[in-house]
């Protein structure tokens, strides 16, 4: 084995501007692989984080009328729940409204949250200390689609528990920064006790998110959505873009894989009196198959050394510095979040999974060419001539 290794290389640097070519094509073609994964799942762990800090906590108790994807379920899906029952929860009443700022009309979420709340990141002391009847806070998307800013006051229409409209000023009194579409787009934030009073629905919750030390338990009128339930619709996402990025991983890697086994058939071919000259000298027909399937696995060894070399250096930078995205994306308008800032995450089994990849492709594709040696004839070989 030894040998077979030591014949290899020097076979693989005596070709010199093929073999290097070679190595440059499968090199990059290992580092898009790692670079593309790395940003996903950089983007996967932001996304999860991000959405538990701010949306989900550790999970949501939901009234069995109420569905998130489903506005028209808001008029009846709230309902009440025990002193006991609330414990380690935070109670949230969603209300359609309106607001009418500069003379246009928006629709919203109104929704009610306790402003002594600290399970979320949503700043809602600010509401807690401000003197105004209705004091709001609302994303920096929604601000700026409505042309809001801090301290202004709008016209706010509501429904109450009778049905009845009514109206009153409300003021904005903190603009957030979040990069969770779900608690920013069409959302405004008020204290609960207020909508509790504006509505009629005192003690009333759509929904009510859970700290670490809940214990799910079935409420008859409810349903319990876990952290995990929560966040599968990022992973589904995650996963389809990784699906969708193996194709242009798979391209590629095809590219590379094809110049490797071009450069196997064509020494097969020219190197027939080689071949036969290691036969003659002893060496079996396997041991020379191995030898020329190690060679092309080289190819593969040598392409993660070079790509090291550009490539740690790189992974390393994006790592600590992350990757600048347009403050609009599609990722947002669907609903998940994303941040203008990704870092990559580069994993052991990120690094370990791809190289074993790289490795094992670049050794199928050069056994198949050699295979041929098998079936040569030793005397034909050392003439040179193509059976």
């Amino acid at each position: 084995m030894k040998l077979a290794f030591q014949l290899a290389y020097r076979n693989l640097i005596g070709a010199g501007l093929r073999t290097w070519l070679n190595v440059i094509v499968l090199a990059f073609a290992f580092m898009m692989i790692i670079f593309f994964n790395g940003l996903l799942d950089g983007w996967n762990e932001q996304a999860k984080r991000d959405s538990i800090a701010w949306e989900f906590g550790y999970g949501h108790l939901m009234h069995q009328d109420y569905d998130p994807y489903d506005p028209f379920t808001l008029l009846d899906g709230h309902g009440t729940l025990n002193q006991e029952q609330t414990k380690n929860l935070t109670p949230i009443l969603i209300q359609q409204a309106s607001i009418y700022p500069n003379g246009r009309m928006l629709p919203i979420a109104l929704k009610g949250i306790d402003a002594n709340q600290s399970l979320l990141e949503l700043p809602t002391g600010d509401m807690k200390n401000s003197t105004a009847d209705i004091p709001a806070i609302l994303g920096k998307n929604m601000a700026k689609s409505a042309g809001l800013k801090e301290g202004d006051e709008v016209l706010l229409r509501w429904r109450d528990a009778n049905g009845t409209f009514d109206a009153a000023n409300m003021t904005v009194v903190k603009v957030f920064d979040t990069d969770v579409p779900a608690v920013d787009k069409g959302q405004v934030f008020v204290p609960i006790e207020v909508l509790w009073k504006m509505t009629g629905l005192n003690n009333h919750a759509t929904m009510f998110v859970a700290n670490e030390n809940f214990n799910a338990q079935n409420i008859t009128g409810w349903k319990f959505k876990s952290q995990d339930d929560l966040l599968s619709m990022i992973n589904e996402i995650i996963a389809m873009k990784k699906i969708s990025g193996s194709i242009m991983y798979l391209l590629l890697l095809a590219i590379a894989l094809l110049a490797i086994f071009d450069t196997q058939v064509l020494s097969v071919f020219r190197r027939q009196k080689e071949i036969g000259t290691y036969v003659a000298l002893g060496m079996t027909r396997q041991q020379v198959v191995g030898l020329f399937t190690v060679e092309g696995s080289m190819y593969s060894l040598l392409a993660m050394a070079v790509g090291s070399v550009f490539g740690v250096p790189l992974f390393v930078y994006l790592a600590n510095n992350g990757i600048a995205f347009p403050t609009t994306t599609a990722a947002q308008d669907m609903g998940v979040a994303m941040a203008s800032r990704i870092f990559p995450v580069y994993g052991i089994q990120l690094m370990v999974g791809t190289t074993l990849l790289v490795v094992a492709a670049a050794t199928i594709v050069s056994y198949l060419p050699a295979r041929k040696i098998a079936k040569m004839n030793t005397v034909d070989a050392l003439k040179g001539k193509l059976q």
